[in-house]
């Protein structure tokens, strides 16, 4: 009976690894619960001494590691093939795991890449993390029991599977959340999200006794734009205008779409002196820039801009959006192309035609 029992407690075992991954994946869209309770497992059952799991970036297709845990896992960068390429990146690039049962005996080992970590003999197995015919990345794991790893290669090979669904999951929850909140034309946030940001700041700020400042916008004419050149001309024209806003702000800012031409610029730890300074800024960017020029239009542009700042001219993050919005409408009122600031005014169009000059 004990023999039973004993060939039965890997399979057991095995079982109730499957079966704790997956509750994990069923409960959770937190992509780090999810791949620690992988990593965990991992551990437990092959006993590495050092295990990680690298990630492929989409945009750079660079890899980093996402965890790396154990003896000597800063060490595991060092290993190359004698290509150039690190195991790593082969791995990456074939889609086909790698195992090594000692460093100092395969002969794929640069022996400029043996550090002090691998002067010992160590194994080293690397499994693909796959998903839609894609490596997302790899799992590595340095000095494990390569007689387990024998035993339990389709196991660690599942888990790998489930790494790639957690790591889909969660890409996918991200970019319903970004579509969720992101303006189609202009690629900004959309209004809904200005109201979700700032809930968050005001209290952020009234902790630690900052400042922001917010800019409200509203194009120029925008309308004429429209009407002469069409509709299509107009989106055209706003995404461009998204874009131009993008690169003008610090990665702190945020910039929203509120309606139609209008738009909301945050600026977190920001004073009202600081976010003048911005504001005329972008105005100069706006005479300067080269309005769908691409569509061979060339197009003049330019914005009313109003300024309004917590804590001074307001405590809730609605009156402080209402007071800017009051702010451009001044402007409009005014002339148009120019800013207007809270418990300030309309500035001085003589400084606001030096700042473009």
């Amino acid at each position: 009976m004990s023999a039973t029992m004993i060939d039965k407690s890997p399979q057991s075992y095995e079982l109730q690894i499957f079966h704790d991954v997956a509750k994990a994946l069923t409960s959770s869209l937190d992509l780090d619960i999810v791949l620690q309770t992988i990593l965990q497992k991992v551990a437990a059952y092959f006993r590495p001494t050092t295990w990680a799991l690298l990630m492929l970036d989409g945009d750079s297709q660079e890899l980093f590691y996402s965890v790396a845990v154990g003896q000597g896992c800063e060490s595991v960068n060092a290993l190359k093939l004698k290509t150039g390429q690190g195991l790593a990146r082969w791995v990456i690039e074939t889609g086909e795991p790698i195992v090594i049962a000692d460093v100092n005996r395969d002969t794929r080992i640069e022996a400029s890449s043996k550090d002090d970590f691998f002067l010992q003999p160590c194994s080293v197995v690397c499994m693909p993390v796959r998903a839609g015919g894609k490596v997302l990345g790899l799992m590595q794991l340095v000095n494990s029991d390569m007689q387990i790893y024998q035993r339990g290669e389709m196991l660690l090979q599942a888990l790998a599977d489930y790494a790639a669904i957690a790591i889909e999951n969660a890409r996918a929850m991200q970019r319903i959340q970004e579509l969720s909140i992101t303006d189609d034309c202009t690629g900004l946030y959309n209004a809904r999200h200005l109201a979700t940001v700032l809930a968050e700041e005001v209290p952020r700020s009234q902790r630690f006794g900052y400042e922001f400042t917010v800019l409200f916008l509203d194009l120029d004419h925008f309308k004429r734009i429209n009407d002469e050149y069409g509709h299509l001309s107009g989106s055209k024209l706003l995404a461009q205008f998204g874009r131009v806003l993008r690169e003008n702000l610090r990665l702190i800012d945020a910039a929203f779409r509120y309606g139609g031409d209008e738009f909301v610029v945050l600026l977190p730890q920001t004073g009202k002196e600081s976010a003048v300074l911005v504001a005329r800024r972008l105005m100069a960017t706006f005479h300067s820039a080269r309005w769908l020029a691409g569509e061979g239009l060339k197009l003049a542009l330019t914005a009313s801009i109003g300024i309004a700042s917590y804590p001074h001219d307001g405590s809730t993050s609605q009156a402080i959006v209402q007071l800017a919005d009051e702010m451009m409408y001044r402007v409009k009122q005014s002339g148009r192309n120019n800013i207007a600031v809270a418990g300030v005014g309309l500035l001085d169009q003589e400084n606001q035609s030096e700042s473009h000059s």
